[in-house]
């Protein structure tokens, strides 16, 4: 069972309220609060589906372009010794420490986590 929905490279969270008998979503990754709502699996999709298109809409009129979930680019805070820790590593093995960062990230994805 998945808890996110996808739309025109949208994800989007699924919840449910057992007080108000509804389910309830918003776009993730993305500043803006963009809400949806369903009775049930097919309406909360459909609303999910509304809500992307009139986000989209809404900053075509506007003039301002999309922001786009899951850029590429993200800070992360760790402690300074590992920080030094993983750029020593880098520089032994020549590379940047970005791409030891995507290099790990990637190895623990393919893992499972």
């Amino acid at each position: 069972m998945s808890n996110v929905i996808e739309y025109k490279g949208y994800i989007g969270s699924v919840e449910f309220s057992e007080q108000d008998i509804i389910f309830f979503g918003k776009i993730l990754g993305i500043q803006a609060l963009v809400s949806y709502e369903g009775k049930d699996a097919q309406s909360l999709i459909e609303d999910f589906h509304n809500a992307v298109d009139c986000y989209l809409e809404s900053c075509k009129e506007r003039g301002e372009e999309p922001e786009k979930a899951y850029k590429g680019s993200f800070n992360v805070r760790i402690s300074p010794e590992l920080h030094k820790q993983a750029a020593l590593i880098a520089i032994e093995n020549q590379t940047t420490l970005n791409s030891f960062v995507e290099s790990s990230i990637k190895q623990a994805v393919i893992a499972g986590g």
